[in-house]
């Protein structure tokens, strides 16, 4: 079973707020602190505290500079530099130079210049490389298997920085945040920042609602400002459940009934190409007796972009409903199996690590009818035949004696 960390991005995000949030969930203080000493960066001590928001006791860290940075705008070479020299493991300084890559690529995009020539300011101060570079060791110290997320709430207005006046969130943010879940707080404040958002951006693997786990750890990590709602970022650990592998998706969905249906023939098998992962239609009745079709989307959160631009383009649809899904899948994998029809690729089917059963793969069924002027449906019952022979594990997934195929 994988160990799973999870971002309740309550009030956004921010680093420092990963910072307490992952100490608090059981980071080593001591481990944590040490590496950091390796960065040889003079002049900042980490301070850690404990502080009450909305009733809940949680973490606060704060990076205190004793000593005025001699170089607050670094390059990213210059920062990949220190944290190349510096003693933390090679994961920190994998999931560290992600981090400001991820950051550079988004500064370069929004100024219009290479990312090897953009001068990082407010994070290439020190308290900031501190909060990244803690941010990198502690989740490399927690070996999560899989990271997820909540959709990202997001405040608005205005805030300062070197540049002077910006709105919220700041052209960074969103530029980072592009294919990620996120939604208006309706709070006049920055919720997420730049740091925040590369972190979710690089490390988290999908967005929305808590995944089925056994809850371990919780950690909360505490913002500096003050709002209505707590302004907390809280991380649960633990381990996901026994069963089928499970995954947080999207539904894309619209009521169409102004359309040539004809269009539906060309716009699902594109859909498919675009990276959805099934497409479908239902008849429904609308109000007025309206007849009229359901088109479906089933993706990955960081295509549902994509897709709904793929979608108002083709179609006259006004407005797409989009909400996340919790699949419970069998694990596949392909293999190549040896047939009358010569060498055929298969789907393998498991469960619990245990073979279920082999299924040929459309496509190379088509092709064989296609070629030897066969129905496909022949085609089918023979290459099911043959798989049953080749494959005995088939036959019957409770036979704790069937052979297992390879991967």
């Amino acid at each position: 079973m994988g160990r799973i960390l999870h971002f309740d991005c309550v009030s956004g995000i921010s680093g420092d707020m990963t910072v307490a949030a992952l100490i608090a969930a059981g980071v080593d203080r001591s481990a944590l602190l040490e590496n950091l000493e390796s960065l040889k960066l003079h002049g900042f001590e980490l301070q850690i505290s404990e502080t009450v928001v909305n009733g809940i006791t949680a973490t606060d860290v704060s990076v205190l500079v004793n000593e005025t940075d001699g170089h607050p705008h670094r390059d990213l070479s210059a920062i990949e530099g220190i944290i190349d020299s510096s003693g933390i493991s090679p994961g920190a300084k994998e999931f560290s130079h992600q981090i400001f890559r991820c950051l550079g690529e988004a500064e370069a995009k929004i100024h219009g210049r290479p990312v090897e020539k953009v001068t990082f300011h407010e994070v290439g101060a020190v308290d900031s490389i501190v909060d990244i570079v803690a941010t990198a060791v502690c989740i490399d110290l927690l070996k999560a298997d899989r990271i997820t997320a909540s959709k990202i709430p997001l405040g608005h207005g205005v805030t300062h920085s070197a540049h002077g006046m910006l709105p919220v969130p700041t052209p960074a943010t969103v530029e980072i945040l592009k294919g990620v879940p996120v939604y208006d707080s309706g709070i006049e404040s920055e919720l997420v920042t730049p740091t925040g958002a590369a972190v979710l951006k690089t490390l988290v693997s999908s967005f929305g609602a808590l995944p089925p786990m056994r809850i371990e750890a919780i950690g909360y990590g505490a913002g500096k400002k003050r709002f209505e709602r707590p302004n907390l970022l809280r991380v649960l650990l633990g381990t996901e459940v026994d069963g089928a592998p499970l995954e947080q998706l999207t539904v894309l969905e619209t009521n169409i009934d102004d359309m040539n249906p004809e269009i539906y023939s060309y716009l699902l098998p594109l859909l498919l190409q675009r990276g959805a992962l099934d497409a479908f239609l239902t008849n429904i009745v609308m109000k007025k007796g309206r007849l009229a079709i359901q088109l479906s989307v089933l993706c990955r959160p960081g295509d549902e972009n994509a897709l709904e631009a793929l979608i108002f383009r083709e179609t006259t649809t006004l407005g797409i409903r989009s909400y996340t899904v919790t699949r419970h899948g069998l694990e596949r994998r392909t293999a190549e199996v040896e047939t009358e029809f010569g060498t055929v690729r298969v789907k393998l089917v498991y469960e619990g690590g245990i073979f279920v059963r082999a299924v040929p793969e459309y496509e190379e069924c088509r092709l064989i009818a296609a070629e030897r002027g066969l129905a496909l449906r022949e085609v089918y019952e023979s290459l099911e035949a043959s798989l049953r022979d080749a494959l005995p594990g088939s036959a019957d997934k409770r036979n704790p004696g069937h052979d297992v195929p390879p991967s």
